[in-house]
């Protein structure tokens, strides 16, 4: 049994991120790891030790700094010395750092420690781009600035958001200093495209691991009589689902929206995560739902529809897309991002920039393999099995035992 410390560090504790760190912690106690997650903002896990460390105060102080600056990731001074010396006291032999964007922590700081004092081993799980960009955590197909130096940048009041100053050409170069230069640090993506991506940055010097997202099979499954009318569903049209955390253009709300002009009316579309603006503006054809972690809701729902649509342009992998998958639900999706491999022909479809058209298309397309057989729920289910957790973490795991034997 292992005796060493595994410490990790993140804004949240829910959300995808935070129940992949949950599962990663979890893994670890059981191989005989101490372990330890230090958070942000939000809940902490009500079974394995955690540490909150901020505030309301400092949160918006940062986010005011951001708006204004465009420096965002530089503000949290007092918060980051209780996050330095919390490490210093747990003393950890392996730091897992996650998502250090979220207005809760000085980087710059964090990382002057990690080259000055820290000599264990360090992780970094990039769950987006933004540890190599001058500002956005995902970017435009048509913007490469990231890949040799940032400047006037064109999604500067997207997140972070940033309404009056244009920090990006000031923060690539700052992130650059920080972030590159340590012997002991190792990046772990969730995707060969986000592989590729770091690969052209100025990250490419460190060892990059791909290791996919994992689900939780006891949690995501077909159920064979599902039940949405559980979550205000009651419609007996077929339902086009969509999930996200939040709808925006680059999520692809603007797709949806289109096709439900064409759509014919024996389809429903739902989607999940819409804030309540988006809800009031919906056409009567689409069911706007509030972002729940009402985790079984969501299955019975993923259980009850006739495909899952993910249109966004801006995945490092995509969960929901598993998910949906482990509940036996055919997916249409774009080949813009890493969401591509997670698709095969006998369970989805992937399009290239579609129309609404193409849309309406592939959803014939579905249901015309469904009732010839070539895709079933149950063998849709069984595919998705490849993306576990249990795999996830014994990957990571592994991983960890290996960097310290060196």
């Amino acid at each position: 049994m292992s005796t060493y410390k595994l410490l990790q560090l993140n804004t949240v504790c829910n959300t995808s991120v935070g129940h992949l760190m949950e599962s990663i912690q979890g893994a670890a106690s059981e191989a005989g790891y101490k372990t330890i997650t230090l958070y942000g903002r939000r809940k902490g896990y009500p079974d394995l030790p955690c540490i909150r460390i901020g505030n309301g105060v400092s949160f918006w102080t940062h986010v005011i700094w951001t708006t204004v600056t465009d420096r965002h990731g530089l503000a949290s001074i007092a918060v980051t010395r209780q996050i330095i010396d919390e490490i210093r006291r747990q003393d950890p032999d392996i730091i897992h750092l996650h998502n250090l964007h979220g207005y809760y922590l000085n980087y710059a700081m964090l990382f002057n420690y990690l080259k000055d004092e820290f000599h264990g081993r360090i992780f970094w799980t990039l769950h987006d781009c933004w540890p190599f960009t001058g500002h956005c955590a995902f970017y435009s197909a048509s913007c490469d600035r990231w890949k040799t130096g940032c400047h006037d940048c064109p999604h500067k009041t997207e997140y972070p958001i940033s309404w009056i100053l244009d920090g990006s050409r000031y923060n690539y170069q700052r992130k650059k200093s920080c972030f590159t230069g340590l012997s002991n640090l190792s990046i772990i993506v969730p995707s060969e495209w986000m592989k590729r991506h770091v690969e052209q940055s100025f990250l490419s010097d460190y060892p990059i691991y791909v290791v996919p997202n994992g689900i939780d099979f006891n949690i995501y499954y077909y159920m064979s009589n599902p039940s949405p009318a559980r979550i205000g569903i009651t419609t007996n049209k077929k339902i086009i689902l969509g999930v996200a955390a939040y709808w925006t253009q680059r999520k692809g709300l603007n797709d949806f929206l289109e096709l439900s002009r064409i759509l014919p009316e024996n389809y429903q579309i739902v989607l999940v995560g819409v804030s309540a603006r988006q809800q009031k503006r919906l056409p009567r054809n689409v069911i706007g739902i509030r972002r729940t972690e009402n985790r079984q809701s969501l299955v019975q729902l993923y259980s009850s529809s006739l495909v899952f649509i993910n249109p966004s342009r801006e995945e490092s992998f995509s969960m929901v897309t598993v998910e949906a998958m482990a509940c036996g639900l055919p997916v249409i999706a774009l080949d813009t991002t890493a969401v591509k491999e997670l698709i095969e022909e006998d369970v989805g479809i992937v399009l290239h920039q579609p129309s609404a058209e193409d849309y309406l298309k592939a959803i014939h397309q579905v249901e015309s393999k469904i009732q010839n057989g070539q895709m079933t729920k149950e063998g849709i289910a069984r595919y998705a099995q490849r993306f576990s957790v249990q795999t996830m973490t014994d990957q990571i795991l592994t991983l960890y035992q290996e960097s310290l034997a060196q």
